[in-house]
């Protein structure tokens, strides 16, 4: 299917061919593993397009090719982790700048601002940007860039990026979007105005729990240039294995996605209902603080769903020892069902004011919704919660 035909295309079909094309030596459906460091060259700097596999290799090129067409993007780079893909675009600021970031953001994400970057003179600043309205306070003249993910993790908020880009213009500061747990089959960053859109590919767009990377995604053509040196420069890509797993495991994106999103509705609602859950956090649900705005925004919801129990933190830790099919570990994403403590696993980097300030608290735990039978998911969590 040629490129110039994706933009027509809905997701489900670019899903499955965006960025593979037939291989022109043996007819290969499946896009090739190019497993090389190097490449020949007829003459001194005459090539065929490669050199190096760091700085391009054709298994590579195909998966960027697919994940620009899925977010509607001219331009993505891929790496070989969520994290460097993030540093792929702080590196792009200067010593001074000042970032707003989400106070409700990914662990791993604060740890690399907070501990690492803040020593190259840039600064951060954690704040709630679920209410537009109040972000502007936080602004200052050095703010560069607003750093959202939406929904937050673990608390699964939702935040207005049209709202926030529409302020972001005013000041001349850039928006990137963290789409990592809506994917791009449930909501469009760019088409909403952002700048920038990221992933972490070893989540759902990776979906099988098998392989590690990242993804930057931007219509930006000089944000793109520099994000594209840092690739090169400093050298954090995807292996031509990786990049071949995760052009596989887009082909399913869509399907997988709906799955996730139908058995993670199902769970919510029944888990409102059981007495030893206090709260149960899920955009589809009517009782969600930003259900309207996430209905506007998105369209769909994943399939996240963080609870709090009544329970301390020994209660909590007995009700997911006793889980059977949903297992108690790190990530989220997989086909797999998987569960997480964020106070003591993903978000124990947080600082524990902030972290209390929040709510990243002992009683919450945050479900990855798997594709299994929705009905034995939830008569594994009511059969655990008996250990309350």
């Amino acid at each position: 299917m040629g490129e110039e035909n994706l933009t027509n295309q809905s997701i489900s079909t670019r899903c499955v061919h965006a960025g593979v094309e037939p291989e022109p030596i043996t007819g290969a459906v499946m896009t090739p593993i190019f497993q090389t460091s190097t490449y020949a060259q007829s003459a001194p700097g005459e090539h065929k397009g490669y050199d190096y596999s760091r700085g391009g290799n054709p298994t590579r090129d195909a998966l960027e090719k697919s994940l620009a067409a899925l977010e509607g993007a001219q331009f993505a780079l891929s790496f070989s982790s969520g994290l460097t893909a993030i540093q792929s675009i702080i590196h792009g600021l200067e010593p001074g700048d000042h970032v707003v970031v989400c106070d409700d953001v990914y662990g791993g994400t604060g740890r690399l601002f907070r501990q690492l970057y803040t020593k190259f003179g840039i600064s951060f600043d954690f704040v709630p940007l679920v209410d537009a309205e109040t972000v502007g306070s936080h602004l200052r003249a050095n703010t560069r860039m607003i750093w959202i993910e939406t929904p937050t993790n673990p608390l699964l908020q939702i935040i207005d990026i049209s709202a926030l880009v529409k302020l972001a213009k005013e000041k001349g500061v850039t928006t990137v979007v963290d789409n990592t747990f809506a994917t791009p089959i449930f909501q469009q960053p760019l088409s909403l105005g952002a700048d920038i859109v990221i992933h972490s590919l070893t989540k759902y767009i990776g979906g099988h729990s098998d392989v590690v990377g990242g993804a930057v995604m931007t219509n930006d053509s000089a944000w793109a240039e520099k994000i594209k040196f840092f690739q090169f420069a400093a050298g954090g890509v995807n292996s031509p294995m990786e990049c071949f797993l995760l052009l596989r495991s887009i082909k399913t994106l869509d399907v997988r996605m709906h799955r996730h999103q139908e058995n993670a509705l199902q769970f919510a609602k029944e888990a409102e209902k059981l007495g030893p859950v206090s709260e149960v956090v899920f955009p589809g649900l009517e009782s969600h603080p930003q259900h309207a705005l996430a209905k506007e925004q998105m369209s769909g919801y994943s399939g996240m769903v963080s609870v709090r129990l009544n329970a301390d933190l020994k209660g909590v830790t007995r009700v997911v020892n006793a889980l059977k099919v949903i297992t108690l570990a790190e990530s989220l994403g997989g086909v797999e069902s998987l569960v997480n403590h964020p106070e003591t696993m993903t978000h124990a980097s947080v600082p524990p004011d902030h972290r209390k300030k929040i709510g990243i608290t002992p009683d919450l735990l945050r479900f990855s919704i798997g594709i299994e039978s929705a009905d034995e998911l939830i008569q594994d969590f009511v059969q655990a919660l008996e250990k309350l």
